[in-house]
């Protein structure tokens, strides 16, 4: 639950005077601030549930990292009138600090922002370096894979659930005819699910070859320290940074097969291997498959969970005005 900052600010302020300075918002996030601004428009939402879905949706990405990945980030909330629940999101970099712009819509529900996935994806980003736009499909690809993890490593999603939506997501990721590699085939399900098979396949091969020692987890740890979203740097430096860390080239290799050539993994292999059976609207897992042991470490949260608490425990104070 958020600790609000506001009984002397209602005892001292007229309320027209409240309500503006009700427009703006600090949140503090295991040493990251984050300067949270409404924009004009109405919002069936109380604003204090949307700083507690930013907050949980930090909490998740500090949880995966062990860290927030940038110590100051702006988050602009941008009403509209049409929509259903969270509409879209953005992130940049106008200046000094990234920005993530997210349009929700009028009739928003608090079941929404419990079901989003827009603002932990947007977060994600911030914590892998800027890279050449032939390589944007690692950017999407991260964020496509961490965030249902991130957020079921804080309870805000079933493993069924997370895995459910890989069986059902990645197969948009697979090459089709025509397909000249990751670098060179920019559609929509290259981008994005294609990128998303690419950090499955990296985390499940580093688990096996490490016996479970280190995941994708630990690689993007290691990257995420070296530099972020506002750092620009080749592609091979950073999976090198990754390499490094669980000590095998897993990410160099995989991305050279990867990179250039149309490569199909063999999902329903995969599947099987893992223990991940389709089970209605979720998955059933067998503990008893060969791989089985991926899926609980994949999933697991680090030893150092205690870096943000299950839910997010974050404060946050009245601004005098909009950042």
């Amino acid at each position: 639950m958020l600790i609000v900052v506001i009984v002397m600010l209602i005892l001292a302020t007229p309320f027209s005077a409240l309500a503006a300075q009700l427009s703006g918002a600090a949140l503090h996030v295991e040493g990251a601030d984050i300067e949270v601004s409404f924009e004009e428009g109405d919002l069936s939402l109380p604003r204090a549930s949307i700083l507690d879905w930013i907050s949980e949706s930090a909490c998740a990405v500090t949880e995966y990292y062990g860290h927030f990945p940038v110590r100051h980030l702006r988050v602009v909330i941008v009403p509209l009138d049409y929509g259903k629940g969270v509409v879209f999101g953005r992130t940049f970099i106008p200046g000094p600090a990234p920005v993530i712009r997210v349009m929700i819509g009028r009739a928003a529900s608090e079941s929404d922002l419990h079901a989003d996935w827009v603002m932990t994806h947007e977060m994600v980003h911030l914590a892998f370096p800027a890279v050449p736009e032939q390589h944007h499909w690692i950017e999407e690809g991260i964020a496509t894979y961490v965030e249902p993890i991130a957020r079921a490593q804080i309870g805000d999603l079933t493993a069924g659930k997370v895995w459910r939506d890989l069986v059902d997501g990645l197969p948009h990721g697979l090459p089709a005819a025509g397909d000249r590699g990751l670098d060179n085939t920019h559609t929509w399900g290259r981008t994005y699910w294609g990128g998303a098979l690419f950090c499955l396949l990296a985390d499940v091969e580093i688990h096996r070859r490490t016996n479970n020692k280190f995941g994708l987890q630990d690689a993007l740890r290691a990257i995420a320290k070296a530099g972020n979203m506002l750092d620009d740097w080749p592609l091979t430096r950073t999976l090198k940074i990754g390499d490094d860390a669980i000590g095998i080239p897993v990410l160099i290799k995989l991305y050279d097969k990867m990179k250039d050539a149309p490569f199909d993994p063999n999902l329903p292999k995969l599947w099987q291997d893992l223990g991940v059976k389709v089970a209605g609207g979720s998955v059933a897992f067998d503990p008893k498959a060969p791989l089985a042991a991926i899926v609980t470490s994949i999933m697991k949260p680090r030893a150092d969970r205690s870096v943000c608490a299950r839910r997010a425990m974050s404060t946050w104070t009245i601004s005098s005005s909009d950042f």
